[in-house]
């Protein structure tokens, strides 16, 4: 009898023990669970973050090609000062170390083109002259980091004295940016980004 009392307790007890074991996985397993869904829900918001960031450097250059194509210098300047801000606040936290090197070799550059269009909204042969420019810069930002739109890149080869000279496009239409109204039609499309 006292072998079967031991041999009981021992018994409960390590049912007890495994219980209490697996109640504790339960609820480390919940807590992980809740941490991981928390963790991508954060990691996605900062990608998402970053997507808007890139979203609105581009929709900004795409108001200074339109207004270029328009010979609007005074629009033109406004998407380049509005550009400047919107690399001041440009989100980095969803950048590997080598977009973020990338971003910091093109956003300087970039930066300063736009400032200058901005500055410059009765010179607008000054403006197309950045633009180019600042065209080839975020043509690498968008190949570095998407657009998260389609958008063409263009070429005229009649610009900068029959040099040439590419801008991105978010229609597969012409719309020259450096002969504005001039000739409007000058270019043709020379790679689709997605």
């Amino acid at each position: 009898m006292k072998y079967l009392i031991i041999s009981m307790t021992i018994t409960l007890s390590t049912l007890a023990a495994c219980n209490n074991s697996s109640n504790s996985t339960a609820e480390d397993i919940k807590n992980s669970d809740t941490g991981h869904t928390a963790m991508a829900t954060a990691t996605a918001a900062t990608t998402n973050s970053t997507a808007a960031s890139v979203k609105e450097l581009v929709s900004h250059y795409l108001h200074i090609k339109n207004a270029l194509a328009n010979d609007d210098g005074k629009e033109a300047a406004n998407g380049g000062k509005a550009m400047v801000e919107s690399f001041a606040k440009f989100d980095q936290s969803a950048l590997t170390a080598e977009q973020k090197k990338t971003y910091a070799d093109i956003s300087d550059d970039a930066r300063e083109h736009a400032e200058h269009i901005g500055m410059n909204a009765d010179m607008i042969a000054h403006q197309r002259e950045h633009f180019s420019t600042l065209s080839k810069d975020i043509y690498d930002l968008v190949k570095t980091l998407g657009s998260g739109q389609t958008l063409y890149q263009d070429y005229c080869p009649m610009y900068n004295n029959n040099k040439g000279a590419t801008w991105l496009s978010e229609t597969r239409e012409i719309n020259n940016p450096y002969f504005g109204k001039k000739m409007p039609a000058c270019g043709s499309i020379k790679e689709t980004l997605q």
